[in-house]
């Protein structure tokens, strides 16, 4: 049963049962009248929206030099004044008699969607229960997406053979140990060959979510589980064709969305002068610096040993693409509450998900006057806090990204080959 959140949307939150609740079952007073319930056994989803109070999800990463791979997740309190969520009432409407246990169990899928759109989707790992006087009995719920399954998937030794990135990931997820299904992936071609020979071999006892993890720093692209549970791996980040899916503006231009929060970063943190690659197969690192900015910022280094590339080249290349030799001023978070939005805009901002590109404005007051200064940028993270109470609010975390357009031929504009106009 969905719930309407105020001035933002209708929510549904379901947690797999593992066992049909709703099912015939003898004896019982209510569920034992076969016109009314139907036979199981089946599997069917309790919704729990309207039990819960505070829901929030993280999923993606906060900065693009945040390499680590780390699970979505979900976290959302229930007020439990029936007991209908104790773990210990085997007469509960949840409890499976069949099995003997509580049907809202670690490790069941929880789903979370806003107006039939998901938001994310995952497991359950773990309810705290506060039992308090007066029945005002709370439970907090914290959850987390496929990759929290794949962290505790540990492979057996692995032969690998030279292959591009993509296909790797690809390979990875059909080991059997792994079987991820092929229905639930996401694979976009990569961009670089990763090594095959013995030095590559996998050992045994690596996760699946830490091997995941070195060949997207190799690809220094994305890999994360979408909104809707697939295993998504993108490559390298850098230009992209994709145009922005809502434009956030703080003037009250016709068509944008307007934002109450926004960061900016512009600090030493960002340059990268001095660049180390070393992959698995060499002796030696490849190098790259940009000895202007060590004169201008001091000697400020990125080092990866172990890089699965397969030769010296790619690995240079990548020490190469690493190197950010001057300090910009960006857009790096843009957080809005659905409350000053547009029903449109709404469904816009609910389904903006990692690897998206979006527009910040902002207005610069300088004396009398000012300036509008606004930047296409991709989405690195995205955070929901949903308030019963206070609604909906939203914040994308973002990195730099070079919009370039699809060449379009006899057209003055998009009809020449150059850095902003490419073959589709």
């Amino acid at each position: 049963m969905s719930a309407t959140i105020v001035q933002s949307g209708t929510y549904d939150l379901l947690i797999d049962t593992g066992f049909d609740y709703e099912s015939f079952r003898l004896d019982d007073p209510t569920r034992g009248v076969l016109n009314v319930n139907k036979l199981g056994p089946s599997t069917s989803y309790a919704s729990v929206i309207n039990g819960a109070t505070n829901i929030s999800v993280f999923r993606g990463r906060r900065d693009i030099g945040d390499q680590g791979i780390v699970a979505g997740t979900m976290s959302f309190e229930l007020l439990d004044t029936t007991g209908i969520f104790n773990p210990f009432d085997d007469q509960g409407p949840y409890y499976d008699p069949a099995n003997d246990q509580a049907g809202l169990a670690p490790l069941r899928r929880v789903i979370l969607s806003r107006d039939n759109e998901v938001l994310f989707k995952g497991y359950i790992v773990n309810y705290s229960y506060s039992f308090e006087l007066g029945n005002l009995d709370r439970v907090s719920v914290n959850c987390a997406d496929e990759f929290y399954i794949l962290a505790q998937t540990y492979l057996a030794e692995w032969n690998v053979t030279e292959q591009l990135s993509s296909d790797r990931v690809t390979a990875l997820l059909d080991l059997p140990e792994v079987n991820f299904p092929a229905l639930a992936r996401s694979i976009s071609t990569g961009t670089v060959t990763l090594g095959g020979s013995s030095a590559y071999t996998v050992e045994s006892g690596t996760s699946v979510a830490d091997y995941a993890g070195q060949i997207q720093r190799a690809e220094q692209g994305r890999i994360f589980i979408d909104r809707n549970g697939n295993f998504t791996f993108q490559p390298r980040i850098g230009a992209t064709l994709s145009a922005s899916v809502i434009d956030f503006h703080d003037n009250g231009d016709v068509g944008t969305a307007g934002y109450d929060q926004v960061g900016i970063a512009f600090d030493a943190d960002q340059v990268v002068n001095r660049a180390s690659v070393q992959h698995k197969g060499a002796t030696s690192p490849q190098i790259a610096e940009d000895l202007n900015s060590q004169a201008e910022y001091l000697i400020q280094t990125n080092s990866i040993s172990g890089s699965l590339l397969h030769n010296d080249t790619a690995a240079l290349e990548l020490a190469q693409y690493l190197l950010v030799p001057d300090p910009e001023p960006r857009f790096t978070n843009v957080s809005v509450a659905f409350v000053s939005l547009t029903e449109a805009q709404r469904d816009l901002a609910a389904v903006v998900d990692i690897g998206d590109t979006i527009t910040i404005q902002k207005t610069i007051q300088s004396g009398a006057t000012s300036q509008e200064f606004a930047q296409e940028l991709s989405v690195e993270g995205v955070q929901h806090q949903i308030s019963v109470l206070n609604g909906h609010r939203v914040t994308f975390y973002t990195s730099p990204t070079t919009i370039v357009y699809e060449l379009v031929l006899d057209d003055p504009v998009y009809g020449r080959l150059d850095a902003d106009n490419v073959l589709g």
